[in-house]
């Protein structure tokens, strides 16, 4: 029974999405002034969705199951053939879906019947004419590679970087669709990505477990693991799906359109089954609990294969350019004031602040009842680093950095130069690693040894290398602000959002390398730090210039678009970006090369102090064991030199030349003085 289950969840989720689409019929595309495509080619989009939303689920909780939730002795390596199973059967079905639906939904999404493919040149236009299909080609090269790769690794950290990488291909279908426009789409971005990963993994991970009882009743380590996964997904889940239907529904009574019924249908269908599951151990540790679930997770994504072919409310308010590109109005003139009133919640990056304060308090409040200190100092420098995050991300800084280059230019600066120049001074790694348990040898694998392998991986040796990360940390400005690349991604929320995470993160090992409290894969010596800090000054000071002088406006057509009425001379705003990115981009360098000498001068006087120390203790015998080479070596000369004819001495001198005429050469001894003062 309870292998049968998830199939009678499948062909239940298959059963609404064939029942919803006959019943839409053109319904949907009519309110879009759409073409209708015909029958067929809705429904075999709407089919080929739903294997797609479910099968890269599989693959990457798969993933994500084979990396931290299966229990293991080995620290660094998984079982390929027996852990990734589930994962080489889903890949392959992700990737086929992926590759049938970028024709089929560049025809549905522009209203054409699927003969229209046939027309010579009908395909490039149709797929470039809508987002859908390009988000289906990211798609299948990320399940192309999972799958490939599924049959090489072995290592814990690949399977964990499989993992992030298929999280991408999860959001690419769903952030270019409901959520990319209209008021509010900000706030459904973001929710949208939780939400969307978090159910993704819980699929595939829920089908690990249920694989793992057919082969026998699982431990105690892989269930308690397991249900932490799932409470915290359902949560994250259900949380984002309700920011979502706030959003798209646009003030309608949740009743009063189809979306909203549906968005209630399918939270609480999974809460009534997941809920008494999860929040009862007793229910959770059951051969039919995984199978239960199996069955229930399917039919909600297929309810929102269905809310997708949906038309939401928000589609019809009337919208401008500003909500159109942004999704709110900034209409009220920029001013000090108004950069400290005007805040909006960046519920990505407030989540991830609230993330790593709540997991480094946690670790420190670990660490001092087991009575071990902790710099406060470590503390607060953390703490303030991702408070710096928050305020620069959801003050008002935030929403006008989408509508002026110069405040733009000012929050990448402040994300990449000042917010992890803190992040660093708290050592996070090297309080994880005291805070977490170190297992013995022959037993399982737990976040101490996860964390220990990662920081040993080639991975974070390449991610740290200095020559990567100084090309990294300067060619982005370059590579990003004066190529089109710029005005592209300014028009989508998430591309932003991605654009400002890695700036945070590229600042953040750079800084790492040079100050961080963490020691790197390969530290360097302070030299080298100084080098490459130095290496990276001018590049800034020249990019500002660059901005500063350029006649051509970065990103100009966006900005147009936006035609913010306070901003002006977008020339003159792009002016102070340059200026911003000068003054922002040279100032924190120099004060870490002030602190980088200061913590040099510091580390020699340290040294000479130690080896004071240790030389009065009588410890250091550095000065006996040069002696003792260099009689070594008057000893092997003594041995091998050749002979040389002697003078005979004359009656009574005293020779004082041994055999090998080596007595006249003057040997040398250090004395150490310091044993006589």
């Amino acid at each position: 029974m309870a292998r049968a289950l998830p199939w009678v969840g499948a062909i239940i989720a298959v059963a609404v999405v064939v029942v919803a689409v006959e019943m839409l019929g053109s319904s949907s595309y009519d309110r879009l002034s759409r073409g209708y495509p015909g029958m067929l080619t809705s429904m075999l989009s709407a089919l080929l969705r739903l294997t797609a939303d479910i099968t890269g689920g599989l693959t990457v909780g798969g993933l994500a199951a084979a990396a931290c939730l299966t229990p293991r002795r080995s620290r660094t390596l998984i079982d390929n053939h027996r852990d990734l199973a589930i994962v080489r059967p889903s890949a392959t079905v992700w990737m086929a879906a992926a590759v049938l639906l970028i024709p089929v939904d560049a025809a549905d999404a522009n209203g054409q019947p699927l003969t229209k493919l046939l027309t010579p040149g009908a395909i490039g236009y149709l797929v470039q004419a809508s987002y859908l299909p390009g988000a289906w080609i990211v798609v299948a090269c990320i399940a192309v590679t999972i799958l490939v790769a599924a049959y090489l690794v072995h290592s814990w950290v690949s399977t964990l970087l499989l993992a992030g990488i298929g999280t991408i291909g999860l959001l690419a279908p769903v952030l270019v669709t409901q959520v990319l426009v209209g008021p509010n789409h900000d706030f459904g971005g973001d929710a949208a990505m939780f939400a969307t990963s978090a159910i993704g993994i819980w699929i595939g991970a829920t089908a690990a477990l249920a694989r793992r009882w057919r082969r026998s009743r699982p431990g105690a380590t892989t269930l308690r693991r397991y249900r932490v996964l799932a409470l915290t997904a359902w949560i994250t889940w259900t949380l984002g799906s309700v920011i979502v239907a706030a959003v798209e529904l646009a003030g309608t009574l949740p009743w009063a359109a189809p979306t909203g019924i549906l968005f209630a249908v399918q939270i609480l269908l999974v809460a009534a089954v997941a809920g008494p599951i999860l929040l009862r151990r007793a229910w959770f540790a059951t051969r039919t609990a995984p199978a239960v679930l199996l069955s229930v997770l399917p039919i909600a994504t297929g309810i929102g294969v269905v809310m997708a072919r949906i038309p939401p409310p928000v589609y019809f308010v009337p919208t401008d350019g500003q909500q159109l590109f942004l999704g709110y109005l900034v209409n009220t003139p920029l001013t000090p004031i108004t950069l400290w009133t005007s805040g909006r919640v960046n519920i990505l990056f407030l989540v991830i602040a609230i993330a790593g304060i709540a997991s480094y308090a946690a670790a420190v409040i670990r660490l001092r009842r087991r009575g071990d200190h902790w710099s406060h100092g470590r503390t607060s420098a953390w703490m303030l680093g991702w408070v710096s995050v928050i305020i620069t991300t959801s003050s008002g800084v935030g929403p006008y950095s989408s509508a002026s280059f110069a405040v733009h230019m000012g929050l990448h600066m402040s994300l990449n130069m000042l917010c992890p120049l803190l992040l660093v001074l708290g050592g996070p790694i090297t309080l994880f690693l005291r805070a977490t348990t170190a297992h013995r040898r022959d037993g399982f694998a737990g976040p101490h040894e996860w964390l220990v392998a990662l920081t040993h991986s080639k991975l974070l040796r390449v991610t740290y290398n200095p020559m990567y990360v100084l090309a990294v940390f300067v060619g982005s400005y370059y590579a990003i602000y004066l190529t089109p690349f710029f005005d592209w991604a300014m028009r989508y929320h998430w591309a932003h959002q991605a654009m400002t995470l890695h700036y945070l993160a590229i600042g953040y090992v750079f800084y790492a390398l040079i100050i961080g409290i963490d020691a790197p894969p390969r530290p360097l010596p302070h030299i080298g730090k100084l080098g490459l800090v130095l290496a990276a000054m001018p590049f800034h000071a020249f990019f500002g210039v660059v901005v500063m002088t350029s006649t051509d406006l970065l990103a100009g057509t966006y900005f147009q678009y936006l035609d913010i009425p306070w901003i002006g001379s977008l020339a003159h705003d792009q002016y102070v970006a340059g200026g911003v990115a000068w003054a922002a981009g040279e100032l924190p360098l120099i004060v870490v090369v002030i602190a980088l000498v200061t913590q040099w001068a510091k580390q020699d006087s340290r040294q000479a102090k130690r080896i004071d120390r240790h030389a009065d203790r009588g410890l250091d015998d550095d000065y006996e064991q040069y002696n003792a080479m260099l009689g070594k070596l008057t000893t092997r000369d003594t041995g091998t030199a050749v002979a040389q004819p002697r003078e005979v001495s004359a009656p009574g001198e005293h020779q004082t030349t041994d055999r090998a005429g080596v007595g006249d050469r003057p040997t040398l001894t250090v004395t150490d003085h310091r044993k006589h003062l």
